[in-house]
């Protein structure tokens, strides 16, 4: 089978289902500015993320109306319009990069991030940190709260196996 002149990567799916796939990478990249996924999908959802920012640049309600029918979420559309479009407006183009991170342990399939380039990574990251940190604490107090009420637990237990060795020898006697 000739791959020459072939438009679209199809992933082995029937057209609903890779459509459904682009249209959640296309959300989830407005939503994040970053999302982690394979090269050729990365590569894939570039060329159309690309097209619809380029037509928010012009933000009238027929653009937005087209955003909405190809992306399927007035969210994302309205965040593409309204904010994405507006900082790449002086831009002409390549408004996303692909950075190749590695291969995936289970089936070595190359690995990608596609993110916006004016994606700041290092707020994410001080973002993700407090993030993590407050989970940290919140397992802490979880610990906490997981080690009383267990403690209460064993003390039931003890009294319960007190009361019943008191049973035994009252009914012995």
């Amino acid at each position: 089978m000739s791959s020459h002149r072939r438009r679209v990567k199809k992933f082995n799916r029937d057209t609903k289902s890779r459509l459904a796939l682009m249209r959640g990478l296309m959300t989830s990249l407005v939503e994040h500015g970053r999302i982690k996924t394979t090269v050729t999908k990365a590569k894939e959802v570039r060329r159309h993320i690309e097209k619809l920012i380029t037509l928010g640049k012009k933000g009238d309600v027929a653009a937005r109306r087209l955003i909405i029918s190809r992306i399927n979420n007035p969210n994302a559309a309205g965040v593409i319009v309204n904010d994405i479009s507006k900082r790449m407006n002086t831009r002409p183009g390549g408004y996303t990069r692909v950075i190749k991170i590695g291969r995936r342990p289970g089936d070595t399939t190359e690995m990608a991030f596609l993110e916006f380039v004016d994606y700041d990574w290092s707020a994410k990251a001080t973002e993700a940190d407090t993030k993590a940190d407050a989970k940290k604490a919140d397992k802490k107090s979880q610990a906490k709260v997981k080690k009383v009420a267990t403690s209460n637990i064993i003390a039931k237990r003890k009294r319960a196996v007190k009361a019943k060795k008191k049973a035994r020898t009252a009914s012995r006697a």
